[in-house]
């Protein structure tokens, strides 16, 4: 026999509704195990054995989520909030309440968010001890340096003295004057292996510059998918998990 869980519980960790939900379908003879109505959900069952439905519709079990989520501007990167829409909001019937966002993206900002419920896995892929590199896309203003490269290279102190580990900048595209010091606008990307609050936008005011634009396109070993329009998601397969599984375990020798 496998591991058991309370029967409530498994249908609220699988998104059904809540504890007072659950209770309620319970009592109105909804739910069934193994093919037989349950009305006492404080029983336990085996989900790798036990054949649970909702109205007669089975109920899938999964231990573990994982999705990856193109994110939209105007979502906060967290699991409930009073004022805007979260990226938890957005996974619809998939979502379920132990699910979280593995750190967080500013509201203004684009891009890959991973959001699972495996605690151990977010924490090393958040640890800035296993060097795990997150990719942006970034639209910034101002004057860039022409040592912009080798002073986020270096490792830079932010206005507020705050120390970052050093950062790839590569620079793709600039406008009419590129190279000039009079430059005033230039495509970027930055490879960090941090996520302090507004840490990419802060580095680039070191500079004297500002981000207008701002996506996150590669996180550890994920890469954001173009068919995923802002707001969609799907799941991982078996074999991104393995990966950044390895990715989060293994330290690198050198740093970017």
């Amino acid at each position: 026999m496998g591991e058991t869980i309370r029967l409530d519980k498994f249908l609220v960790d699988m998104g059904k509704g809540s504890r007072s939900q659950v209770k309620e379908a319970g009592k109105k003879g909804r739910v069934q195990v193994n093919g037989q109505v349950e009305k006492t959900l404080k029983r336990k069952i085996d989900p790798d054995a036990d054949q649970v439905a909702l109205d007669g519709e089975k109920v899938l079990y999964r231990k573990w989520e994982y999705f990856l989520l193109n994110k939209p501007k105007g979502v906060v990167s967290a699991t409930e909030d009073k004022r805007y829409g979260t990226v938890v909001d957005l996974l619809g019937e998939d979502g379920r309440r132990d699910v979280f966002p593995v750190g967080r993206l500013d509201r203004d900002t684009e891009g890959l968010l991973l959001l699972t419920n495996d605690g151990e896995l977010a924490h090393r892929l958040l640890s800035p001890k296993k060097h795990v590199d997150k990719r942006y896309y970034a639209r910034i203003s101002g004057r860039l340096p022409k040592d912009a490269a080798l002073t986020m290279a270096q490792g830079m102190t932010l206005e507020d003295g705050t120390k970052v580990l050093p950062g790839r900048l590569e620079i793709v595209g600039q406008g009419e004057n590129a190279g000039n010091m009079e430059e005033t606008a230039a495509e970027v990307f930055l490879t960090i292996q941090e996520g302090k609050f507004h840490q990419v936008k802060r580095m680039f005011q070191v500079l004297g510059c500002q981000v207008e634009y701002l996506k996150r396109v590669s996180f550890g070993t994920l890469t954001l998918d173009e068919g995923l329009s802002p707001g969609q998601y799907r799941r991982l397969t078996e074999e991104e998990v393995e990966a950044l599984r390895e990715n989060s375990v293994k330290q690198r020798e050198e740093r970017i």
